[in-house]
């Protein structure tokens, strides 16, 4: 029997606590809107995926993320693999709790707990584009969902330095671009080849990548500044092995979307991106460090529903659904 209400999946250690700290403003402000509504809480890591694939076999249809990026991929990582419903039928909101919210920016959900509530009272939501990404783990392939943004390169080289900064307890607004800095100038470009709908992309020594199905990622620098969560196409970005120094000098591009006007930065969109490298290189999947290349993304058109902020604006084919 399908739910009327809300299932809350809260991650009490987003934003470093904030999400419990939190938590009972939220709830407070979600009562006095009139929600109905039922709380749960994360354990462990992952138990946000098992919490969604049961709650949407208890007949929950809505679903909201108290939490960050990692929290909203586990999420929708359960909607995939539940198989009570469509996909589409579940409707996803934000109330955004973590370090970098990352993926509310490309929704226009503010971090305010009032307007961030209000948005679910609304209920004005869109189609969202996600991709499947496969990897290798210990030799055996294995595949997640992507909701905002992957990186390769650079950009797994700081998740990971930055993932277990925080699990030794370090925080803070500033972290993640400290520990952009302290890797900057000891990372090596390592020889990747990029394959997008059958042709070749890229093929040579590489510094970064950013595979993206939103524009935002680490904190709000824009990689894909192009990037439209709904076109039916995933957005690449690669910034060729450079200069150090031209990286320090544009580094404020990534920011104002303006990464493209450097010349070592080339740019994409597919609906099939294939990416092998030599080493074997990691690769992080929504600020989550998974496994090793080779990697293929594979794009799933407009397959979940996501509640979005009151001056976010439809496309046409949103305002038609």
């Amino acid at each position: 029997m399908v739910k009327t209400g809300w299932m809350v999946i809260v991650n009490p250690k987003a934003g470093s606590g904030k999400g419990l700290k939190d938590w009972p403003v939220i709830s407070n402000t979600m009562n006095r809107s009139g929600l109905e509504f039922t709380c749960v809480f994360t354990e462990h890591k992952y138990h946000a995926v098992e919490l969604t694939v049961k709650s949407i076999k208890e007949g929950y249809r809505k679903i909201v993320a108290i939490g960050g990026d990692g929290t909203i991929h586990e999420i929708v990582n359960g909607i995939f693999i539940q198989k009570e419903c469509d996909t589409r039928d579940i409707l996803l909101s934000v109330i955004p709790t973590g370090t970098g919210n990352d993926w509310v920016r490309m929704y226009g959900i503010t971090q305010t707990y009032r307007d961030a509530v209000q948005s679910m009272v609304d209920e004005r939501s869109v189609f969202q584009d996600v991709a499947k990404v496969s990897f290798y783990e210990s030799k055996v392939k294995q595949s997640r969902y992507m909701a905002n943004v992957s990186g390769i390169g650079f950009d797994a080289a700081v998740t990971m330095k930055y993932n277990k900064l925080r699990e030794n307890g370090r925080s803070g607004r500033l972290l993640y671009l400290t520990t952009v800095i302290r890797l900057f100038f000891f990372y090596i470009s390592r020889k990747f080849k990029i394959i997008t709908d059958g042709k070749l992309f890229f093929d040579g020594f590489l510094f970064s990548s950013a595979v993206g199905i939103g524009r935002f990622s680490g904190g709000g620098m824009q990689q894909m500044p192009e990037a439209v969560a709904d076109d039916g196409l995933m957005d690449i970005t690669a910034i060729k092995r450079l200069n150090k120094f031209m990286v320090i000098r544009d580094f404020g591009k990534l920011y104002s979307g303006r990464i493209f006007e450097n010349r070592s930065v080339i740019h994409a969109q597919a609906g099939k991106i294939e990416i092998d490298s030599t080493p074997a290189s990691r690769i992080e999947i929504d600020g989550e460090i998974m496994g090793y290349s080779p990697f293929t993304f594979e794009l799933i058109p407009r397959c979940i529903r996501v509640v979005v902020g009151p001056k976010f604006r439809f496309s046409k084919q949103d305002q038609h659904q």
